[in-house]
């Protein structure tokens, strides 16, 4: 079946929905502005245990990954992801997100070859050049 560029951009356009932008960037912001506010408000309650800060921190970061990986395995954190877009995926519940996803959709393939080999898909290029980009700004603060 062929079909001419113009028919082709017509089906498109009509099978496509139309992109709110302004209501998508409003969604991601306010959901990581949340998700940033619920982090802070975990420190606090840390701190006020007699937790001191920079161990609050810590564990206000712990707690956020446990956060993740219990919303991702009753299948809450996807449906908020879609809603919310990038608002979800910035901070440290997305990294969880990313890593426990996985982990659950191919837990049934076995520990090896499920779990551990597919655990950092999504996950693993972040990784790898979050590194490569810590490693170069390393050398360019050492060299000024």
């Amino acid at each position: 079946m062929d079909i001419s560029k113009e028919e082709y951009s017509k089906l498109t356009d009509t099978a496509s929905p139309n992109s709110t932008l302004a209501k998508d960037c409003l969604w991601a912001f306010s959901v990581g502005g949340l998700i940033c506010v619920l982090g802070q408000a975990i420190i606090e309650m840390y701190t006020r245990l007699g937790i001191p800060l920079k161990e609050a921190r810590s564990w206000t970061s712990i707690t956020l990954v446990f956060i993740g990986v219990v919303l991702t395995a009753l299948g809450i954190y996807g449906k908020i992801a879609n809603k919310a877009g990038a608002g979800t995926l910035v901070p440290i519940t997305g990294f969880a997100n990313s890593v426990a996803s996985p982990a659950i959709e191919f837990k049934s393939e076995g520990f090896i070859t499920g779990l551990g080999a597919k655990m950092f898909t999504i996950a693993g290029p972040v990784i790898v050049y979050g590194t490569l980009a810590g490693v170069i700004y390393g050398i360019v603060l050492l060299l000024t």
